[in-house]
């Protein structure tokens, strides 16, 4: 982070010293001769350090398992959809039903929200009241399922063309 900071601020003073601010003579040459020495160790120790971290970091992520999103059923991905424009889950204060409302007026009920709870896909907060409305929220793993590419349908299950139900040239009536 540090190493970062370094690149930008020598950067930013080159831009100062290159700005027509400044009267140009042979000082600020040596000036702008000596801030990009420094700018080019900076970004050389900024370098170093990425490497460093990359290294550091390449046995974990090579032990963290993969987790591949699996096929989830159309219905669950409309939900996560409406879900990811925000959501709340409601108590009907008369029946005590349980849904989750949507700002497109979408309604998922509860049944499914625990489905999609389950597998990980949303969860809730439940630090409010479920009377008043408990944000629902889409997990990681939801937000990857609803950003992975999706098949539009096995091939060759386009809808046949059906014959039309009436004859297309009418006959006269008698």
């Amino acid at each position: 982070m540090a190493a970062e900071r370094d690149v930008g601020f020598y950067r930013f003073r080159l831009a100062r010293l290159a700005s027509s601010d400044l009267p140009v003579d042979q000082a600020l040459f040596a000036r702008i001769d000596r801030t990009l020495d420094q700018l080019a160790q900076a970004a050389r120790r900024r370098d170093a350090k990425q490497v460093t971290a990359a290294a550091a970091l390449e046995p974990i992520e090579a032990g963290a398992p993969r987790q591949v999103p699996r096929q989830i059923p159309t219905k669950d991905v409309a939900a996560l959809l409406a879900i990811a424009q925000g959501a709340k889950l409601h108590e009907h204060l008369v029946t005590h039903r349980l849904a989750v409302a949507t700002p497109t007026r979408t309604r998922i009920p509860y049944a499914q929200l625990q489905r999609l709870e389950a597998s990980g896909f949303v969860e809730r907060d439940s630090s409010h009241p479920v009377q008043a409305g408990q944000p629902v929220t889409l997990t990681d793993a939801g937000r990857a399922v609803l950003t992975r590419p999706h098949r539009a349908g096995a091939p060759g299950t386009a809808p046949a063309l059906l014959p039309p139900d009436f004859p297309a040239v009418s006959r006269p009536r008698r």
